[in-house]
């Protein structure tokens, strides 16, 4: 990030160097706020640090000297090696840095690139384990991979057993986030850290004109959801024994 240690507002940059990030990234193939590239309305400013889950088809952006940040859902996956070429590309050689945690699921992603080739990824959760560890542990994760950060079990809460990680992966996620790019969402800030809420970032609607709208797809979710039978869930009682719960699919798609 730039300038480390300030805690000043930080504007994004004029609006078409902004969103020259994006559209270097989906080309001609996605609509950047519509035909004229201008931000998605009125509200479409926001700071880092709300920006960083954007709502479905709205990217946010900011560009800086050496320094464009782009936050978009699309580039949560689940093995950053797979990340599609043209993000690469975008970067015309520079240094690529992904980082990507849902706090629902406890998954991490994060991966670096330089000059193209991909030096670094990681991808686990506590259910579905590492399922991509590449190159060789940047030096804020060796105290994670040392035992450092164990979990350690909640006192009055059921286990099956021990962690099936040796550290939590939203904690190692805060310590990327600071290591990469210098803030942090969640836990205590460092002196040095940047304010992520003082740095402000511009929203782009993104719209492929060959595929389905945002409506279309809402409308195909909640068709599937009534398939579906009810969600199951079980609540501990007050007597210690555990009941089950009924939730119907439409409760689950509003």
């Amino acid at each position: 990030m730039p300038h480390r240690t300030s805690r000043r507002s930080c504007g994004p940059g004029p609006t078409t160097q902004v969103a020259r990030p994006l559209r270097r990234c989906y080309g001609g193939s996605t609509q950047v706020g519509g035909s004229t590239g201008r931000p998605a309305g009125a509200d479409a400013l926001s700071d880092l640090s709300e920006a960083l889950y954007p709502p479905e088809d709205v990217a946010y952006a900011a560009h800086f000297p050496g320094l464009e940040i782009v936050c978009d859902r699309r580039v949560m996956v689940d093995h950053p090696s797979r990340l599609p070429r043209h993000y690469l590309d975008a970067a015309e050689g520079h240094t690529v840095l992904l980082h990507a945690m849902h706090s629902v699921s406890d998954t991490l992603a994060f991966a670096v690139w330089k000059q193209g080739e991909l030096v670094r990824s990681l991808s686990l959760s506590p259910h579905g384990g590492i399922t991509e560890n590449i190159g060789e542990p940047l030096p804020f994760e060796k105290p994670f991979w040392a035992g450092e950060h164990a979990v350690s079990p909640v006192p009055g809460k059921l286990s099956k057993g021990p962690y099936p990680l040796p550290f939590h992966p939203l904690t190692l996620g805060e310590a990327a986030l600071r290591a990469l790019f210098g803030f942090v969402v969640e836990g205590r800030h460092a002196p040095d850290d940047v304010d992520g809420s003082a740095i402000t970032i511009h929203g782009f609607v993104l719209t492929d004109p060959s595929g389905p709208t945002i409506e279309q797809r809402r409308a195909a979710r909640a068709a599937a959801a009534t398939l579906m039978g009810p969600r199951r869930s079980l609540y501990l009682q007050p007597d210690g024994s555990w009941a089950e719960a009924f939730t119907s699919p439409e409760a689950t798609t509003a």
